[in-house]
């Protein structure tokens, strides 16, 4: 994509990375119906090459590999400067990572912050420069309900969401006062294709996980497909959060997550009542 300072935009103008499948293009699918620009970002984009057609001039596919994170802010640049602003920001690139602590290496650990965190950072970072001056826009995060708990398998996974929703919890008091919001979206399983074979990435296992990992491993290889989520409700969903005036910090999608987290939170109540007096009693005399 190049830049144009001529060219104009109809409706707010998105950025939306991981924008070829699953949320990332409900989403666009979802603002260009509302009649909005959508720069859709993604590594590969000829799959988009129909929904541009069907939108001329307001689909702008953009080649992107969100964990180069000078390519990032250049294409945050190039957005501004065809468009003059970005109105909203959504972090949608990701994939699945299953395995134990033990089991995941140092690399794969790695290369998953690179993809779920690092570059989100620097996305966001450079979006926000221009929010805060146009005094306006909105960040979403594509984080999961594997943000808030996890479980065996999803170590690595649920460690690089964690770190992203921490970021975004400082991120919204910081933009508040200019007007900036930060959505957090924490899906359960949805219809995308994170557990397909393409996107769904196991580490190599070690037989002592078995009856641990053994079947996280085997939902992710055998769910696909078969997740209760719509990812086109997903969006749905997404916007009609944006358009309230309450726009949530965090937003479960789907009952499997609303589920979930509400019970983490009561099982981690239960455990802060049950060790409360040990824990006030730290303090100096």
């Amino acid at each position: 994509m190049t830049a144009n300072p001529n060219t104009s935009a109809t409706g707010r103008v998105w950025l939306i990375t991981g924008a070829t499948s699953g949320f990332g293009l409900e989403l666009s699918k979802a603002a260009l119906a509302r009649g909005d620009t959508v720069v859709a970002a993604a590594r590969r984009t000829d799959t988009l090459d129909a929904l541009s057609a069907d939108h001329p001039g307001r689909l702008q596919p953009c080649r992107l590999d969100v964990t180069n994170t000078a390519a990032a802010a250049a294409a945050v640049e190039d957005v501004v400067a065809r468009y003059g602003r970005i109105d909203v920001l959504v972090n949608g690139a990701g994939r699945t990572q299953v395995g134990a602590v033990e089991e995941t290496t140092e690399d794969e650990l790695r290369r998953l912050f690179e993809l779920h965190f690092f570059g989100p950072a620097a996305l966001t970072k450079a979006t926000v420069a221009h929010m805060r001056r146009q005094r306006g826009g909105a960040i979403v995060q594509f984080s999961s309900m594997g943000g808030q708990m996890s479980f065996a398998g999803f170590s690595a996974y649920s460690a690089t969401k964690f770190a992203l929703e921490g970021l975004s919890e400082a991120l919204a008091d910081e933009v508040a006062p200019f007007g900036v919001k930060v959505l957090v979206v924490e899906p359960g399983a949805f219809r995308t294709n994170l557990f397909g074979k393409n996107a769904a990435y196991l580490s190599e296992p070690n037989d002592a996980y078995a009856d641990t990992v053994g079947p996280t491993r085997d939902m992710v290889r055998t769910g696909d497909g078969e997740q209760a989520g719509d990812p086109a409700k997903a969006a749905t969903a997404i916007l009609t959060a944006l358009d309230s005036d309450d726009t949530p910090l965090h937003l479960p999608l789907g009952a499997d997550a609303v589920d979930a987290i509400r019970a983490h939170h009561d099982r981690l109540a239960t455990q802060i009542t049950q060790w409360e007096n040990i824990s006030r009693a730290t303090a100096y005399d």
